[in-house]
């Protein structure tokens, strides 16, 4: 399973109003949302969506390792650099 996030907290919450709890045509897990209140839930989820993306975060390894074993395609160490610049920030500690 696919860890969870922020994000994916974040878009639960926004949503859990929503959420059928009855039986009938609606089963449990559907989302029923009134017409009127959709651009007010997706303003809501672009807005969440944007709040993680300017979020500063450490690179994962999996992320880390994939981008070193694609900068060594460079031709030079310079050219790595640049590339790893261009895929993180980089902060010097």
């Amino acid at each position: 399973m696919k860890q969870q996030g922020p994000i994916s907290d974040r878009l639960r919450e926004i949503l859990r109003p929503y959420a059928a709890n009855w039986s009938g045509t609606l089963g449990r897990g559907d989302v029923l949302i009134p017409q009127r209140e959709i651009p007010q839930i997706i303003e809501e989820i672009v807005d969440a969506v944007r709040a993680e993306i300017a979020r500063p975060r450490e690179a994962s390894d999996p992320e880390l390792f994939d981008a070193l074993m694609e900068s060594r395609r460079a031709g030079s160490v310079q050219d790595q650099m640049a590339f790893l610049r261009g895929r993180f920030q980089i902060l010097c500690r």
